[in-house]
């Protein structure tokens, strides 16, 4: 039986810096081996599995491998500092470990900001980048911040039952309040390790912006993200928050998706 979803079984782990990075594959045999690729970057406190309900569709298309991020899921934590660049570091590690060919990144919130260091990374070619609730500018971290200043450990993992569950169950090395801490760190983090406003700018790939219209970061800042990088696309679903892709209209997201990453792109400056 083909397989259509991240089952956190099949896996493998990468030592990277001093932590196990677990990563999935989902190969497609009609296609050729590694080309093209597309990977699954998950949300802070999240793992691959979050994107099982559009996984099926679009495994008909591309070789797909997802990756747990340092210190969730089955990933260990590792004893170096928890930033946006040390996600980075981690993603080319296992890009240049499978020998990955034309390379699309689908990353969702701390996922997006990843994939947005990325797309101005010299390591790695990416071919195209989309995007899902990655907010990313100089208010990012005082925002955040402000946002998170009330939670409390209950209620992080009131917030994400489901994925503390599992990661309390399948982690290898688990510890949810130094996972926590560590997060809300890379969260508020307001150095050139963290989110990468300065240079957004300079990404020159073709990138597609997802928020979903009733996202918690305003359209503005959206909008001021698009206008800074030179190949961009907003697209705001309806009646979605900060998960707009998953929910309410998921086969809309995927065939848009699909179209963005498949397509032949006409740049702002044709």
């Amino acid at each position: 039986m083909k397989k259509l979803e991240f089952d956190h079984k099949t896996g493998a782990y990468l030592e990277v810096a001093g932590a196990s990075i677990y990563y999935e594959e989902i190969k497609n045999k009609e296609i050729e081996e590694g080309e093209p690729t597309l990977i699954f970057l998950h949300g802070g406190m999240g793992n691959i599995a979050d994107f099982n309900p559009i996984i099926p569709l679009f495994a008909g298309e591309f070789n797909i491998v997802g990756i747990d991020s340092r210190g969730h899921g089955k990933s260990t934590l590792g004893t170096e500092r928890l930033t946006y660049k040390r996600l980075q570091l981690d993603v080319e590690a296992v890009v240049n470990h499978l020998q990955l060919k034309r390379i699309s990144i689908i990353g969702f919130s701390d996922g997006g900001v990843v994939a947005y260091r990325l797309a101005l990374s010299d390591e790695i070619e990416v071919h195209a980048i989309v995007t899902l609730g990655a907010a990313c500018d100089e208010s990012s971290p005082v925002n955040n911040e402000e946002f998170f200043a009330k939670f409390t450990f209950a209620t992080y993992v009131d917030w994400f039952k489901e994925n503390f569950e599992f990661y309390e169950r399948d982690n290898p090395q688990p510890d949810a309040e130094k996972l926590i801490k560590a997060v809300e760190a890379m969260w508020f983090d307001r150095t050139a390790e963290g989110y990468p406003y300065d240079n957004i700018g300079n990404i020159s790939i073709h990138t597609l912006i997802v928020r979903g219209n009733d996202d918690f970061d305003p359209l503005e800042q959206y909008v001021d993200l698009v206008g800074k990088i030179g190949n961009a696309i907003l697209f705001n679903i309806p009646f979605e928050g900060h998960v707009p892709a998953f929910e309410r209209y998921p086969h809309f997201f995927v065939e848009v998706a699909k179209d963005f990453i498949n397509g032949d792109f006409i740049s702002r400056d044709d």
